[in-house]
């Protein structure tokens, strides 16, 4: 397994121990230079949001990456966590539907939770 995609594995853990809600992991790196794996989720509340954050975080801290920025953090309604090869976007339920990230990088391919395995 390529580490980014390794990278999304351990993302993906965290945000479903957290109970993030439709937890998407869309492959960008045939599309675009930013990144290679975008991870989508939402969470119910802005104490969630912070929670799916922090867990995040801890997680991929003790994986050995390093988190290169975040932006949002105050607002509990989009964190965007970026990891270099991964992108994380954590979203409050009203705000993801409104953003649709997922339509607008739909030429990217979406990655089954059995590939993370």
């Amino acid at each position: 397994m390529n580490q980014a995609l390794e990278m999304a594995r351990v993302a993906y853990q965290a945000l479903d121990e957290k109970k993030g809600e439709d937890i998407r992991v869309i492959d960008i790196s045939g599309i675009s230079v930013i990144g290679d794996y975008f991870v989508i989720t939402n969470g119910t509340s802005d104490s969630q949001v912070r929670a799916l954050v922090d867990n995040v975080e801890e997680k991929m801290h003790k994986a050995g990456y390093e988190l290169k920025e975040q932006e949002g953090n105050n607002s509990g309604t989009w964190v965007l966590l970026d990891y270099g090869d991964l992108i994380i976007h954590i979203f409050d339920r009203e705000n993801r539907p409104f953003y649709n990230l997922e339509r607008i990088w739909s030429d990217g391919k979406d990655v089954e939770m059995n590939e993370l395995s």
